[in-house]
């Protein structure tokens, strides 16, 4: 479990990398010269390099030890956040914001597939959860931390931050983690057979429109709140707190939810309730949005916990595949979410119609989700036990 914590210092930055911009939008917005809706498209940009990098990694150096690629992912992230501190303006900002993505998606997907190779399958479920509960961790701890900072100074110093981190991150693994043999090449035809695999692609697409919802609307989560109830810009901490607290909780309680029940099809089907509901009501609470929050974190952050074992609990030649085409959907979503309401501010869409049509993808998903036990395709819905049986 030892080495499943180095990974999860990893997932820590990642976590306060791709979610701090979103209490950051105002401020480079200002210091840039440029429109909230405009500076949030590094999110976008972030995301959606990070849901097209694993894959194409995953493909094309499946031979590479996951250790090397592990570290040189790492160093890729963290040099671009590096560039990010520095950026003069929007331009050299996204593509600054591409390359850290690039780093992120490949070192996500590998880190994930590397701390379930460690623990085997009867503890699956938990260090799942410890590398999901680094990311959480990121947001809620690092987060608010890297707001306060940018206000008490700039936002080129919480990148700074970050960029701070990821090198102690990838001087940690460099030394503690351990060489993890490759996993068997994967033939180009089965990982096409992958994308139209019946019990996959549902899971994905769930995934998919999950992300659209909730990762897209916490990128502008500063204006919903400002536009529901008058939660001015440098009062917006308390509620990311909210949503990271209950990230952690939800990441958390997931694991071992999954490896005491192995109900993962019945879990995922009351987190996606679950985010619908809090995503809905957000607009109606004002300033009072904090319960909302802790359950839509909550539910956003343990979602991939039974999405992730379901896909690993299937042929083990369309596994690994699996998981990269899941963390691609995840962060794809993410972008796609965050540039479609971005496109929508800029139309003049008021902020707090946002959580009503992230709501109603949410719910899209969950008919997704729920659509796909009638037709089969309820990938890894069986009950295990504990001890893998």
């Amino acid at each position: 479990m030892r080495k499943v914590w180095l990974l999860m210092v990893g997932s820590f930055t990642l976590g306060l990398d791709a979610y701090v911009m979103a209490g950051l939008l105002p401020v480079v917005a200002d210091d840039l010269g440029t429109t909230v809706s405009l500076a949030g498209q590094m999110v976008t940009v972030f995301t959606l390099a990070y849901a097209v990098s694993a894959p194409l990694v995953a493909g094309l150096l499946s031979g590479v030890r996951p250790r090397v690629l592990i570290l040189a992912a790492l160093a890729v992230f963290t040099l671009g956040n590096g560039l990010t501190a520095l950026a003069p303006g929007l331009a050299v900002l996204l593509v600054a914001r591409a390359v850290a993505g690039v780093g992120a998606g490949v070192y996500s997907a590998l880190s994930t597939a590397a701390a379930a190779a460690l623990a085997g399958e009867e503890r699956r479920g938990r260090v799942l959860a410890l590398v999901m509960g680094g990311m959480s961790s990121g947001t809620v701890l690092g987060v608010p931390l890297g707001v306060l900072l940018a206000d008490h100074t700039s936002w080129r110093a919480t990148m700074w931050l970050v960029t701070g981190l990821g090198a102690v991150a990838l001087t940690g693994l460099a030394v503690g983690l351990p060489d993890i043999p490759a996993a068997p090449a994967v033939p180009v035809r089965a990982r096409l057979a992958a994308l139209a695999d019946r019990k996959v692609l549902p899971i994905v697409g769930v995934s998919f429109l999950g992300a659209v919802a909730s990762l897209g609307l916490y990128t502008y989560l500063a204006p919903v709140l400002a536009s529901s109830g008058g939660v001015g810009d440098g009062a917006v901490a308390p509620y990311l707190w909210a949503w990271g607290i209950g990230g952690v909780l939800g990441s958390v309680v997931a694991g071992p939810l999954v490896d005491r029940t192995g109900r993962v099809f019945a879990l995922v089907t009351g987190i996606v309730l679950a985010l619908v509901v809090a995503i809905g009501v957000l607009p109606l609470l004002g300033a009072a949005a904090y319960p909302a929050l802790v359950v839509w974190g909550a539910a956003g952050w343990a979602f991939q916990v039974p999405q992730q074992h379901r896909l690993l609990a299937l042929r083990a030649e369309r596994g690994a595949v699996a998981l990269a085409l899941n963390n691609s959907a995840l962060y794809l979503g993410s972008a796609v979410g965050s540039g479609v309401a971005g496109l929508a501010l800029a139309a003049g869409l008021a902020p707090r119609a946002l959580p009503w049509a992230a709501a109603a993808v949410a719910l899209a998903g969950l008919v997704l989700h729920l659509s796909a036990a009638r037709g089969g395709g309820r990938g890894g819905s069986v009950r295990l036990r504990a001890g893998g049986g």
